[in-house]
C-alpha cells in the first residue's frame, strides 16, 4: 500500500497527458505509414498469391494444350500413316493392274503374230505342193510312157527329189 500513499495526482495527469500526446503523434505519423505500409504489404503478398494461383491456372490450361495438341498431332500422323499405306497399297493395284493389261496386250500381239506366220507358212506351202504338183505333172505328161508302172516310177522318183522345208 505503499504504491497508494505515494501517489500523486499531478505526476499522474503528466504521465496521462504524455501518453495521449505520444498516442496522438504515433497515430498521426508513424501508425499510418505502418499500418499503409503493412496493408501495402499485405496487398503486394495478396496480388502475389493471386499472381501465382494465376500462373498456375495457365500452367495447367497450358498442359492440357499441350496434351490436346500432341493427341491430335498423334491422331493425324497416324491419319497420314494410314493414308499413305492406303496409297501405297492403290499405287502396287494399279501397276500390278497395268502390267497385267501389257502383259494381256503382249501375249494377245504375239497370238496375232503367230496366227499371221502360221497362215503365211500354210499359205506358202500349199503354193510350194501345187508348184511341185504342177511339176510333177507337167513331166509325167512330158514323158510319154506307155505304161502305169513306169509312171508311178516317175511319180516316186520326183517326190524324193522334192524335200519339204
Amino acid at each position: 500500500m505503499k504504491l497508494v500513499e505515494d501517489f500523486s495526482f499531478g505526476l499522474f495527469f503528466w504521465l496521462i497527458l504524455v501518453l495521449v500526446v505520444l498516442i496522438f503523434l504515433l497515430r498521426k505519423y508513424a501508425w499510418k505509414p505502418v499500418l499503409k505500409s503493412l496493408d501495402d504489404r499485405e496487398e503486394g503478398i495478396q496480388k502475389a498469391i493471386d499472381s501465382a494461383e494465376e500462373a498456375k491456372k495457365e500452367m495447367q490450361n497450358l498442359k492440357a494444350d499441350n496434351e490436346k495438341m500432341k493427341q491430335e498431332a498423334r491422331q493425324e500422323r497416324d491419319a497420314m500413316l494410314k493414308e499413305a499405306q492406303q496409297m501405297k497399297k492403290q499405287m502396287i493395284s494399279e501397276a500390278a493392274e497395268e502390267a497385267a493389261i501389257k502383259a494381256d496386250d503382249i501375249i494377245a500381239k504375239a497370238q496375232t503374230s503367230i496366227q499371221n506366220e502360221k497362215k503365211a507358212a500354210i499359205d506358202d506351202l500349199r503354193q510350194q505342193v501345187a508348184q511341185f504338183s504342177i511339176e510333177i505333172a507337167e513331166k509325167v505328161l512330158k514323158e510319154e510312157l506307155k505304161d502305169k508302172k513306169a509312171q508311178n516310177k516317175l511319180i516316186d522318183r520326183e517326190l524324193e527329189n522334192v524335200k519339204l522345208n
